[in-house]
């Protein structure tokens, strides 16, 4: 467990009025508060959080198979059910 977790974001980057990232659901404060996070563990409770926060918004079932081809290609495994 010791790589870092990539950024959730997914390469949309476009935000609805609300604010949230089409692609990742992500604010951008959120999005800036990722980069600043260095501990593995606080990304992972980052990321149950952004899951959290897809779930109630709706409309992301894109997301997590996109990111677990992302954290493939980097080869991290990370500890939360993002599908």
């Amino acid at each position: 467990m010791g790589k870092k977790v990539p950024s959730p974001c997914i390469d949309v980057c476009k935000f609805s009025r609300a604010g949230h990232c089409i692609g990742c659901s992500m604010t951008k404060s959120q999005k800036k508060l990722f980069k600043t996070i260095k501990r593995a563990s606080q990304q992972q409770a980052f990321l149950k959080l952004l899951v959290s926060q897809q779930k109630k918004l709706g409309r992301y079932s894109h997301w997590g198979p996109a990111y677990l081809k992302k954290l493939k290609k980097k080869k991290v495994k990370v500890k939360i059910t993002l599908t």
